[in-house]
């Protein structure tokens, strides 16, 4: 916690207990306040060149691009109402050689939405680093487990056999497809450029009449100083189409990690017993209930994750009501939501990794779930076995039926699992298939199909990508 945080006005949980110290520098205001002047200084650079801007001048504005005094500018702006307006005026101030020409020629949006794209590729870069992370650890614990039967479920309800390993794969495999999305997202990202007030370039082109270098040149130099790709072509912001695949990257990763989190959440209550946080010693559950030991990192993943999955929503609106060169209607919500779908699924892939790397396997409870439950799987293939030795298909599956809706009543009634000893004391199952045999053919172990070969196959494909970065 930021001891220099002010607690006696309202302040954003994430200012201090969601997301990383990391990545709230990158959305600090003074991050980006540094960015502006950097755009600053690059386009008096590249101006000075072409003959707008003089020696002294240039020198005189990057000698002072480091004066920021944020909380003087926000007295500027009471009074302007225009934050980037603001920031100018202050940095004038300082550069009493260059202010004059600061900002020559361009429109709020030439340097706003190019620091965002800036921001955007620090914070994907972040981003990134972490799922490729918690992959590594998921591969750990799909390799250690990959042989390790456990019961499988659907509808919540007991179904076929798998593996641990070969579970921990669903969950890696989501998050697989994550970073390909991730990183094809990344090459379409495009910045602004420094195109004006409706991204035709009137204003520099106007400027740079006679000059040796055109508008589109003066831009491309800038942006290749700052790594950004610009836009063929944009009005007075870069597309908001942009915002909407970025946050849509972001909700797809909250998808997977909340996925993840509700079945370990599952897996942890007493009824199925398999899995567990890792817990501190002095880790408190409840405030009432001393004994409790109650999910509660899984369950912030999943309560982080609605707000990463509702915000595409509203920026998506942004990109299609941004009418005609643009409206400023965008700009209160992006200011609120981009950082916030940032910080919530870094804290979310922090909180995860840790998850996943610590997790306590209860293998005795999984062993005691398999053995109540993994028999009724095997019927399939006892009934097959049934099959090929002469029996009809449809007769022995309502045998089978039958005699395991017998097993669920008795089980319901708190008696161990029968169905082994009615199978083998019914007479039309025993015509078929030998008496001996049908423990062997419904033991759980023997119907995990392909799921430790997939295992392997899915390590060798997250390696191989991470090694494509």
């Amino acid at each position: 916690m930021n001891q220099a945080t002010d607690y006696s006005t309202y302040q954003s949980p994430f200012s201090w207990r969601y997301g990383t110290a990391q990545m709230r520098e990158i959305f600090s205001e003074l991050n980006k306040r540094k960015i502006w002047r950097k755009l600053w200084v690059q386009l008096a650079t590249e101006q000075q060149k072409a003959g707008l801007i003089t020696k002294e001048e240039l020198e005189d504005i990057k000698k002072n691009a480091d004066v920021i005094d944020i909380s003087k500018s926000h007295e500027i702006e009471k009074e302007i109402y225009h934050d980037l307006m603001a920031e100018v005026k202050f940095f004038a101030s300082h550069a009493k050689i260059g202010g004059g020409k600061i900002h020559l020629g361009a429109t709020s949006m030439d340097i706003e939405d190019n620091a965002d794209s800036f921001i955007f590729n620090e914070a994907l870069d972040v981003i990134e680093q972490k799922v490729t992370g918690l992959l590594v650890v998921f591969t750990v614990k799909i390799e250690k487990y990959q042989s390790l039967v456990c019961m499988g479920y659907t509808h919540l309800q007991p179904a076929e056999p798998t593996t641990l390993g070969y579970r921990f794969s669903l969950y890696a495999y989501d998050l697989l497809l994550d970073l390909r999305f991730l990183r094809l997202v990344r090459k379409v990202i495009v910045s602004k450029g420094f195109k004006g007030a409706v991204g035709t370039s009137a204003s520099y082109d106007k400027l740079l009449q006679g000059k040796n270098i055109s508008p589109d040149q003066l831009s491309g130099k800038i942006m290749e100083r700052l790594g950004l790709v610009e836009a063929t072509v944009a009005s007075q912001t870069y597309p908001r189409k942009i915002d909407f695949l970025v946050s849509n990257t972001l909700a797809s990763i909250a998808q997977s990690l909340s996925k993840f989190c509700f079945d370990l959440r599952i897996m942890q209550s007493p009824n199925f017993g398999e899995w567990s946080e890792a817990r501190d010693a002095k880790r408190v559950g409840s405030s009432a209930m001393p004994f409790k030991r109650n999910p509660d990192k899984a369950e912030k993943v999943c309560s982080l994750a609605r707000i990463v999955a509702a915000i595409p929503n509203i920026l998506w609106e942004n990109a299609a009501n941004s009418l005609l060169e643009r409206t400023l209607d965008d700009s209160a919500n992006r200011r609120v939501l981009i950082p916030q779908a940032f910080l919530a699924t870094d804290e979310m892939l922090t909180v995860s990794t840790s998850l996943i790397k610590d997790i306590v396997i209860s293998e005795e409870n999984i062993t005691a779930n398999l053995e109540k439950y993994g028999p009724f799987a095997g019927t399939e293939s006892l009934m097959m076995e049934a099959v090929n030795h002469g029996g009809n298909r449809q007769e022995l599956h309502e045998k089978i039926r039958e005699i395991a809706m017998e097993a669920w009543q008795e089980m319901g009634n708190g008696k161990p699992n029968p169905l082994v000893n009615l199978l083998k004391n019914d007479k039309m199952i025993t015509s078929y298939v030998n008496r001996d045999s049908i423990e062997e053919l419904v033991d759980p172990a023997s119907h995990t199909g392909l799921a430790q070969k997939n295992c392997e196959k899915l390590i060798s494909e997250v390696q191989k990508e991470i090694k494509n970065d």
